[in-house]
């Protein structure tokens, strides 16, 4: 009788279906704009069925109640329980700033134009403005919370740096400004790497390769998310401000 699965057969398993759905993208897709499509879907894919349910996963831009919007996001990572609208428009989703979690860039290869291109995007996320109001409980009115950090990342298949997590890699971490920082990430074929920052300027990286890089890097993130705890509570007539109002006749 054949023994049990071990924790890490199973976290290598879920990692070689990932990488194997990944690499077949890219060995048939050909077309650029097909195949990085069809990836941001796998990645997607992955982290919907794995994380909690609190959690919606979706490509999308974000918006604030200034009516300013982000770059288009291959990946959000948003609320599902205490936001009360997503806008859909011509197939295109509008999340409201206050939901988001996480937002992550999708990528073939790691290198410095990709990891600034990805900079620039979660700073676009960041820079918007969000409202947070105070809960009326049972117990009490439970004051509004502060915004929390919007974590930011990037997701590859590959990458350009031998070795991939080497100078060049250090540097183009460090390269981001403070908005665009990048707080964790996973190269399926290498690694993960997460980064922890301490003001004013220095950056502590983590870099940790495995076989099951992409179970590695999920665990991660979850732990990092559980950190944010829930959204604070969206001003949700700041938005309502937007709409023109005609008078009546």
């Amino acid at each position: 009788m054949a023994g049990k699965p071990t924790l890490n057969d199973l976290f290598l398993a879920l990692h070689d279906r990932l990488a194997c759905e990944l690499g077949i993208t890219r060995r048939t897709v050909k077309h650029n704009a097909t195949m990085g499509a069809v990836s941001e879907d796998q990645w997607i894919k992955m982290l919907y069925e794995h994380l909690p349910k609190r959690y919606k996963v979706n490509r999308a831009f974000v918006i604030d109640s200034k009516g300013e919007c982000s770059k288009q996001i291959d990946i959000v990572v948003h609320d599902r329980q205490y936001s009360p609208f997503v806008l859909n428009y011509g197939g295109a989703l509008y999340v409201p700033a206050e939901s988001v979690y996480a937002v992550f860039d999708v990528k073939q290869c790691m290198n410095a134009d990709e990891m600034k291109d990805t900079a620039e995007k979660v700073a676009s996320v960041r820079a918007l403005h969000r409202t947070s109001i105070d809960i009326p409980t049972a117990s009490g009115v439970l004051k509004a919370k502060p915004p929390h950090y919007i974590l930011g990342g990037v997701l590859t298949v590959d990458c350009d740096w031998c070795p991939p997590f080497g100078a060049p890699f250090t540097s183009a971490i460090n390269a981001a400004s403070k908005e665009g920082r990048l707080d964790l990430g996973c190269c399926a074929q290498h690694g993960t790497f997460e980064v922890k920052y301490t003001e004013p300027d220095s950056a502590e990286i983590i870099v940790e390769c495995s076989a099951s890089s992409l179970s590695l890097f999920l665990l991660k993130f979850i732990d990092r998310l559980r950190s944010i705890a829930t959204v604070p509570a969206i001003d949700i007539l700041a938005y309502a401000s937007s709409i023109e109002r005609t008078t009546p006749t």
